[in-house]
């Protein structure tokens, strides 16, 4: 027998259930645009949006884009991850700052060649108890070159927490594809008197140096080069770094030589620190001098402000990096430690853990001319330390030589 009192019901149920299925699909389909695209994040989130990560991470392909999520909740956990006590939870200012954060931490994380994004988003969303103030979020992603702010302002009461939450996670996830130039869009169910409010600003190549300066920063990466990573480890970075002024042959060299004997292979690029440790910062006319020299030869090279390579190693984990043999004797001599060979292997072994090596070329030691190999390296650091052979590379060159060349030939 047929019930045709139920029928209207029965009609309404099979229409939610269509809507929650083309729903679904249209949140797959974005998701899986985001996942195709040559982008990589780190997502940090504190009052909302949770149901944006379920989404992102149970479409195949969230390891091509999730590098770490974040979930700051606490109070303590807020100020842990800011290093300071907020003026307020929920506010624009505090998702740029968490944003900001998010992006420096995508920059270690990231693979060599892939855009980075950092989000940053934190809510007043319905609870348990009625709320004095506004439902509200914030959402914030931050680019090399530009950062995407939203904010919107819910009517209270319309909507459950769960119902507010995925319509945050809707306009999350809406930008982040914005962010990674997909062209699929998501209704977020924002009704017309609930205003998005959106914002771009964009920042010159000179701002983002000034960024680096001033620490905001940790690095900014010129993918000049074409070359693919090679090898099993295709994520290791292989890095030879240096002032640079100017860049000359035996750094060629010595970048190639590196790559020869790396049992793993990796990603070659060059680094610059705009921060030296005995010397005044390098202005931002400098670094673009001096990174102009890369981008004429098509050599990848990053601009760093770690001057010390413990801290490189913290920016750059599981890298290779490129030394001669002066700076590896300088750098397992006490000396440099205030005197403390147990300070020194503590350093070191710090730089070991984040599964950092160096790459020893020959260099002229105290007027010899010595390799990895005639170093005298504390066993408990000394697999750190791979030498380059002198038949594999060998020239006797610096950039001190090549700029009294330079000037005697300009005189």
């Amino acid at each position: 027998k047929i019930n045709f009192f139920s029928l209207p019901a029965l009609h309404r149920e099979t229409t939610t259930t269509r809507e929650t299925m083309a729903e679904a699909g249209a949140i797959r389909t974005i998701v899986e645009a985001i996942h195709s695209s040559p982008t990589q994040a780190v997502v940090y989130l504190s009052g909302g949006a949770s149901q944006s990560l379920g989404w992102l991470m149970s479409v195949p392909g969230a390891s091509n884009t999730l590098l770490e999520t974040v979930v700051p909740y606490s109070m303590i956990s807020m100020v842990q991850l800011l290093g300071r006590v907020p003026n307020q939870h929920c506010s624009q200012e505090i998702a740029n700052e968490m944003a900001l954060l998010a992006y420096n931490r995508a920059l270690k994380l990231s693979k060599p060649g892939y855009a980075v994004l950092g989000v940053g988003f934190t809510g007043t969303l319905a609870t348990s108890r009625p709320k004095r103030g506004d439902h509200r979020f914030f959402l914030s992603i931050r680019a090399s070159n530009r950062i995407w702010e939203t904010s919107v302002t819910l009517i209270k009461g319309k909507r459950s927490r769960e119902e507010e939450d995925k319509l945050a996670s809707c306009v999350l996830i809406q930008a982040m594809a914005k962010a990674c130039q997909v062209s699929e869009t998501l209704d977020s169910g924002l009704t017309e008197s609930e205003v998005l409010n959106e914002s771009e600003t964009q920042f010159s190549e000179e701002e983002e140096l000034e960024q680096l300066i001033d620490g905001k920063l940790c690095s900014k990466i010129y993918p000049f080069s074409k070359t693919e990573s090679y090898g099993s480890e295709k994520n290791r970075k292989i890095i030879l770094p240096g002032s640079f002024n100017p860049l000359h042959e035996g750094h060629l060299k010595l970048l190639e030589a590196a790559m020869s004997v790396s049992e793993t292979g990796g990603y070659p690029c060059f680094e610059i620190s705009a921060v030296n440790a005995d010397k005044p910062s390098l202005t931002v006319t400098e670094i673009k001098d001096r990174v102009k020299q890369f981008e004429v030869l098509g050599k990848t090279v990053i601009v760093s402000n770690q001057p010390f390579f413990y801290k490189k190693a913290e920016i750059f984990p599981g890298s290779s990096f490129v030394i001669g043999a002066d700076t590896a004797s300088r750098l397992i001599n006490p000396k440099y430690y205030e005197g403390s060979k147990t300070r020194m292997l503590k350093v070191l072994g710090d730089c070991k853990r984040t599964g950092c090596k160096f790459l020893v070329g020959g260099r002229n030691v105290d007027g010899v001319y010595k390799v990895g190999g005639d170093l005298d390296i504390p066993d408990e650091i000394k697999d750190m330390f791979i030498s380059i052979p002198e038949n594999t590379f060998r020239m006797d060159i610096s950039s001190t030589e090549v700029r009294k060349k330079q000037r005697g030939s300009v005189s």
